[in-house]
Parts: C-alpha cells; structure tokens; sequence
C-alpha cells in the first residue's frame, strides 16, 4: 500500500474559496478513486491560504486485474470441421486470446463461442498522472482569473504543484498556467521567509511543511485558534465575540496562527459599541471582548462598559515579530475609529426628522420613485396593519412613529460606511435625540429577521413595522412585474415572504392577509399608475407566493415536519383562502397533527375519516356544512352504531365551529378519542351498510359521513396523510 500527496500551491486565495474548495475536492477525489477501482484505507483534504491538498494513505499500488466474458459468434461460424473460421480468429485476435483459448457454450439461442479476458489493471502513478489535471480543473468558485498568457482559470494564479507516490515524483503537467506548471517534489514554506520545502515523501508532507512554519492541517488550525481565543478570554473574564463566519475565516487566513492581544484607545470607548464591534469584526477580522453580564435589551446589550477595551487578533506573522504586529494593528484600528468617531459626530449634528427628507434624493428602484416615497407606502402598510391587529394604542402609536423614521439612517454617514449598522446607528440616533425607547427598537428590530435563522422582532411596534416593510416590498417590486423564478430572486421576495410568515407564527397574530393584499394591490394600482396594475391578478400572485413560501417554511420546520403533514394543511387540495385568511392558523395546525403522531393516535384517526370521505362523495352535502339538525334525521336509525355515530358528530360539531379561536387541540382530542366509536360504525357487531336499499336511510347514513368529513377538514385534509 501507497501513499499519496497531491498540493495545489497558489498565490493567496480567498477565505471563503479555501474553505468551499475542500469538499469539492473530497468528492472529485472520493469518486475517481472508487470509479477506478483504487479505494484508499485513507483520504483527507486540507489547505491553507495558499495550498490546497490531499493526503492518501493505504492506496493499492495498482489497480486490480478485470476479468471479463466475451460472448462471440454462433458456434456454427466459429468452426468448421473442429478448425477455427476467419470468424473465431478474429474474435480471438480482438479479445488478445488465442483461437484455442475459445470455449463453446450453450445458450437459449443455441451454442456460442466465448473468450474468458483479463484486462491487467493500471498502476496507480499512471491513473493518478491521468486524474490530477482534471480534478483541479473541476474547482468551482466565485471570480475566477486568468494570468500571464496562460488560458487556465483558478481562483489565484497557480504557482506549483506536489504530486508525490510516496517519494516518486508523478509526471504531471498543468497545461494553460503561465509560466507552465510541473510536478515536483518542492513546495513553500510560511510566506514570510519563501523558503523553498522539499517534501521527502507523501507520508512526512506534514512535518516538512511544519518545519518550515506551515500548519497545513485546517482542523488543527482551527482548534487552537479556537483554545487560544477561549483562553484569552477567560484570561480578562470575558467572552469572545466570534460568530462562526468570522471563525472560519480566521481558519482560512492563516498559515501559522499567532494570538495578538491589542488595546483600544479610552476616547474611542463613547462610541457605540455596535460601531467598535463591527469595525473591529467586519472590517479588521479582530475578536473584540465582551464583559460576561450582558442585558438582555437590544438596545442595551451593548451600553458602554459592557465591550472591554482591547481586542484578540489572529495574526500570520512570526513570533519574533508579536510586539511589531500588535503596534501595527492597534494603529490601523485607530485610524479606522477615528474615520468612524467623526461620522458619528457628524450624523448627530443632523435631526433624524432631517435625514428622512434627504430621503427623496436617493431612488428606490425604477419606477417605484424614491426612498421616501417608500416610507410613505410603509407607513400606509403599517395603518391597514394596525386596524386589523387592534394593537394597545400605546403601541400602534410607537409603531407608526417607527414607520415614519425607520429608514432615515440610511442616507447617514455611519450607514454609508458601514451598510450592516442599518436600523442599528438608526436607533441610537433616535435615543440620543430624545425619542421614545419603543420607537427606537423598533427601527431596529424592523430589518428583523435577515435570514434564516435569524432573531425575531420582539416588540409589537417592531414587528408591525417590520411587516409593513416587507408587504412593501412585496407589492413594489411585483407591480412592476417582476417575480423571482429559480434562483433568480434579486430582490429577496422569497425571503421577504418567510419574514411575513415567521413574524405573525411568533407574534401569534390573527391577520387576514388576504384582505391586506386585495387592499395593498387597489391602493397600489391608484399610487402607480404607469404600471397599469391589473389589482385582482397582483393579490393573486402575491396571495400564491406566500402559500408557497408557507409550504415550504413548514418543511423546512426545525421539529422536521412530514411533507404529507404539510399537504394535508397547506397542500394544493387546500383553497389559498384558508391559509392566508390567517397564516398563524396553519402553523398550529400542523403542530398538532405533528403530535398525534408521534403520540401514535394519528393513524386511526385518519383511517376513519378518509374512509368516510371516500363514501361522503356520493352524498349531496356541501362542505362547509358541520352541523347536526336538518341534515341528520334520528328517525332513520336501525342500530346503535348510528345514534353513537350521532353524538360524536354533535360532540365535534361546536369545536368545529370554533375552529382555532378556542384551539384546534380540542377537535384533535376528540377526534382521536373517538376513533373506535366510528370505526365500529363501518366493522363493529352492530355495523351498517351505509349504500343501504332504503333512499332516506342511505342519504341520512351519508350525511352523517359528510359531516365528519367536514367537521374533520376542519383540521386538515386526512386524505393526504400516509398511513
């Protein structure tokens, strides 16, 4: 058994290419492998900011002998008189066989000659030279380049290759690199000293590269990265403020990792400490301090005292050089401050009232006029809002104020440099001039949630605000035809639409959205009139848009909700206005047939209700009938199984009604609780024939089943539950 080493070494990549590269390359190399018949005991792909490499251990020194059957001309060709024809001679000549190597068999046609071949395997160095060119050529990444005169594309110009059979040197050439790439046995060492490294062998690629400074092993990178961050920390009782994008591309920047420990200036300690993190994080890749007690407040999470003035700092540098590098990077952190010190003195010099009329300056999109005419959509969004959800006016009136302001951070000069701090800077600004606490954390919250995974606004003013911007967005960006298809969605609806959805799940909110669409699309046919806005058929784009996005966020449910849960609430069977008249309503739904399940109590129920859903099709009831008087007659009943059938009906029929206004967990009880009671209607002693001979007692059976059918709908569609 061989070892293998394959190193791409480049010019300084990217952060996110040489973390996105490696799985790649763990699947171009998995499979190639296993397709040629060369499975490694072994195989691990690691990299550094200027390598990328695979390590192999226990590969076979060549591929294994094929064997294989040939199946030749009929045995009537093949010989005449016990001597083989041209025809077995050039079979044989074909196979690399001789002509008496041939065997005759019988076969359902009749007797065949065959040929037994073995096709002796390639050795590995061979398959390797052949699979390497391809493999790099395979790497996908964002902005690609070409260099020199060379055709080649990589994320950075390639300037060596190690291709390494356990010592021997594999003969590959990378065609289209300029200058031309060979294989050797020299790799580089830490970028600082650009010693060069001769890798002895695939098996010592490791320690050459550590003697030489380099810690090519990611995972190794990343633990004590890692440890030496935590350390730090509780050193100054403090917890590190490294979210896991910033982790990564720490990994990624480095070659050796060397802990810097700088301080900030105390003048600088007056700015917000949002400004000093995201400086520090976004822009310098620095790990700032934060006291362990923090305030569970947004607006307070980061009052001063809170951040400590110093900062950690990963650094590519050599030991020797620790003092240098502090210096140098606490420098370059007070200059950036500084430029951030005056943006802030100079937006405070502003009224907030001030910076939303320089709104009007800056346009929104073609044809959708400027940002302030926005602001003016969102807060007509946020008044239809506001009359549905019947809000404390404490806080509707906290909510149209934060509708007014929410954007007018957006023409600051901290925003304008720091695009992230939007909402942020611009509920400081509101604070510092005197507004009230709500108002201000609801601008903030309004941008709330930014992604997947994301907080939640958690302030009724905020939450309607940020509902209003994204209704606005929404109807905006459709009148002017536009809909995300694939994934093409430039605009964020698709995410837009989640927002909406996730903001009325948490709040619990009962909200037509229906009826907020029909409006918003008349409201937005008369605003715009060059669009020449057909209002039906934009609420009903919008209206499908979010059923889809409903679909989909159920699926996507952290508790892993079934796809066939998910069609029996929110499927195709169920009409659009049952799902948007109320959004909330189908989460709750959902989660309860969700529990029926796993309590095993689902089954039964929906085996009796899609069985009398099947036979309710022949009856003549409509389906938003639920109740009992006038649609079943007592007189008609035969056996007991049909008066119990009929108190069950009554027992549903209120909770039916009710719907969710007094939980859907009562139907679903009673449901469940009453799936013996139905089933010995259909299978017990006293069972009925519903397709009875009598026309009355046949109708009366099948209304009684058309009941539960309705009443049980209510729910969800059973029909669409696997069983």
């Amino acid at each position: 058994m061989s070892s293998f080493l394959l190193e791409i070494g480049t010019e300084e990549l990217p952060a996110d290419f040489a973390r996105l590269a490696l799985p790649q390359l763990q699947a171009l190399v998995s499979r190639d492998l296993a397709d040629r018949h060369l499975q490694p005991s072994a195989l691990q792909v690691t990299g550094t900011p200027r390598r990328l490499a695979v390590l192999v251990e226990g590969l076979p020194a060549a591929q294994p002998d094929r064997h294989e059957e040939r199946k030749g001309p009929p045995a009537s060709q093949a010989f005449s008189a016990g001597q083989p024809t041209q025809a077995a001679i050039g079979f044989a000549r074909r196979c690399g066989v001789e002509p008496a190597a041939l065997e005759v068999r019988e076969t359902p046609r009749g007797p065949f000659v065959f040929a037994r071949v073995v096709e002796a395997g390639q050795p590995a160095a061979a398959v390797l030279s052949e699979l390497i060119p391809g493999w790099i050529q395979a790497l996908q990444g964002r902005r690609f380049m070409r260099w020199g005169a060379g055709e080649r594309r990589f994320s950075r110009p390639i300037r060596w290759l190690v291709a390494l059979l356990d010592a021997e040197v594999l003969p590959v050439e990378l065609e289209g690199c300029d200058p031309p790439v060979q294989a050797s046995a020299g790799s580089r060492g830490h970028r600082l000293t650009a010693e060069p490294v001769n890798i002895r062998s695939a098996a010592s690629y490791r320690d050459d590269l550590a003697a030489a400074g380099v810690e090519v092993d990611r995972q190794a990178r990343a633990d004590w990265i890692r440890s030496a961050v935590h350390s730090a920390a509780e050193r100054h009782g403090a917890r590190a403020d490294l979210p896991a994008e910033l982790f990564d591309e720490l990994v990624d920047l480095v070659e050796a990792p060397l802990l810097i420990e700088g301080r900030i200036e105390e003048r600088y300690l007056a700015l917000p400490p949002e400004v000093l993190s995201t400086v520090m994080r976004a822009h310098q890749r620095y790990v700032p301090l934060v006291d362990r007690q923090a305030s569970a407040d947004p607006l307070a999470q980061h009052a001063r005292g809170e951040l400590q003035p110093r900062f950690l700092c990963i650094a590519n540098g050599r030991p020797e050089a620790r003092e240098t590098i502090r210096r140098g990077n606490e420098r370059v952190l007070r200059a950036r401050l500084a430029d951030a010190e005056f943006f802030v003195s100079s937006d405070r010099a502003t009224a907030s009232i001030d910076r939303r009329d320089r709104l009007a300056q800056v346009t929104f999109a073609e044809g959708l006029g400027s940002l302030r005419d926005r602001v003016e959509r969102m807060e007509w969004c946020t008044d239809v809002l506001l009359e549905q959800l019947r809000l404390p006016a404490a806080a509707a009136g906290h909510a149209r104020r934060a509708a007014h302001l929410c954007k007018h951070d957006l023409v600051s000069q901290m925003v304008g440099e720091f695009p992230e701090l939007q909402g942020v800077m611009g509920g400081k600004y509101l604070l510092a001039e005197g507004e009230h606490p709500q108002v201000a954390l609801a601008v903030l919250e309004h941008y709330l949630p930014r992604g997947a995974g994301d907080a939640l606004p958690q302030s009724d003013a905020g939450a309607v605000v940020a509902l209003a911007e994204r209704l606005e967005l929404l109807l905006s960006i459709y009148a002017t035809g536009e809909r995300p298809s694939g994934s093409s969605d430039p605009y964020a609806l698709r995410r837009a639409g989640n927002g909406v959805l996730q903001i009325l799940w948490d709040r619990q909110w009962q909200l037509d959205l229906l009826a907020v669409l029909d409006r918003g699309a008349e409201h937005w046919s008369s605003l715009l009139p060059h669009f020449r806005i057909d209002a039906a058929a934009l609420a009903q784009d919008l209206a499908e848009l979010l059923r889809q996005r409903l679909a989909s966020l159920l699926e996507d449910a952290d508790a892993g909700v079934a796809v066939d849960l998910v069609q029996a609430v929110a499927g195709d069977s169920v009409p659009v206005e049952r799902l948007l008249r109320d959004p909330a309503d189908a989460r709750q739904r959902v989660d309860l047939l969700l529990d029926l399940r796993q309590n095993g109590r689902l089954d039964a129920v929906r085996a009796v209700v899609t069985r009398a859903a099947r036979l309710a099709e022949k009856a003549d009831l409509a389906g938003d009938v639920l109740g009992v008087d006038g649609t079943v007659d007592q007189s008609l009943f035969e056996q007991p199984s049909e008066a119990a059938m009929l108190t069950v009906l009554r027992r549903l029929e209120p909770l039916a009604r009710a719907g969710r206004s007094h939980s859907y967990g009562h139907l679903a009880e009673a449901l469940a609780a009453s799936a013996g009671t139905l089933a010995e209607f259909f299978d017990g002693e006293q069972s009925v024939m519903v397709m009875a001979d009598d026309p009355a007692v046949r109708r009366n059976r099948l209304n009684m089943l058309a009941l539960l059918r309705n009443q049980a709908s209510v729910l969800a569609d059973f029909s669409c539950i696997n069983g």
